[in-house]
């Protein structure tokens, strides 16, 4: 069983926070994911920064333009994550684009990511169709779990397309804009009610516009847990230290 299955087996809602790798600082990345780890997050989504995001919103694209400045790439990044294993116990999902992925070398950046002991892949602008016919076996070879995005705009016969492709959980968009923005969970009840009742076989997690204790909540209350990202950059982002930061946050949303 995958690290990331194996987490949905707590008798918990599950917590995934996204942090931008070296953000706000390089050398960021591990001091945050320990501190995330120490402080309740279940699964850690990070972020590998892109200049053209196409899902990301202005806090989070924000906090990208600073980690490339910084110099963070995505073989500085397997190089800050080669030793996290003996410290990092909660499942790791990197975040991104093709485009980078595709210059690193897409099956280099897949043996090196499950080298260092990564669990998962997001990469929003893969199709479906391509995943199919090239990727999803490359994946599948070095025993990452790949999770897709469903949004409610999304067909009942993709979403369990979807859900046959998928492994890990599947990322339920709770509506199509991108990061950051407000949203009021009981108007996107009806479609997480949906995706319950269709029974699929991967947990949902809920993405987009949670960002304190009481949307993580309603979020997750039609699924198995939620994303936090926008609003835990914002939190790092102040003039506090990062492992302080990071650590309030966690509370006010898990107290």
């Amino acid at each position: 069983m995958s690290r990331i299955a194996n987490s949905f087996k707590q008798d918990k809602k599950i917590l995934n926070v996204y942090c931008t790798a070296g953000y706000p600082k390089l050398d960021s990345t591990l001091e945050i994911m320990q501190t995330l780890q120490e402080n309740g997050a279940d699964i850690i989504e990070l972020g590998m920064p892109y200049s053209d995001p196409l899902a990301d919103g202005p806090v989070i694209q924000e906090s990208s333009a600073r980690a490339l400045e910084n110099g963070m790439t995505i073989k500085t990044l397997f190089g800050q994550l080669k030793n996290m294993r003996p410290t990092i116990k909660v499942p790791v999902v990197l975040m991104g684009y093709m485009n980078p992925v595709m210059q690193y070398g897409f099956e280099k950046f897949c043996e090196d990511a499950a080298a260092v002991g990564v669990d998962g892949l997001i990469l929003p602008d893969l199709p479906m169709y391509e995943f199919e016919m090239e990727y999803g076996a490359i994946i599948k070879k070095y025993g990452l779990d790949f999770i897709f995005l469903v949004t409610p705009e999304t067909s009942e016969t993709r979403i369990r397309k979807i859900d046959e492709l998928s492994s890990g959980f599947i990322y339920a968009v709770s509506s199509s804009s991108t990061t950051g923005t407000d949203k009021e969970f009981g108007n996107v009840e009806t479609y997480l009610k949906t995706l319950a009742a269709m029974q699929l076989r991967n947990p949902i997690l809920v993405g987009f516009g949670v960002k304190d204790k009481s949307s993580f909540e309603a979020a997750s209350k039609h699924a198995q847990g939620a994303i936090i990202g926008t609003a835990f950059i914002k939190a790092i982002s102040g003039d506090k230290p990062v492992k302080e930061a990071a650590a309030a946050f966690l509370k006010t949303v898990l107290s």
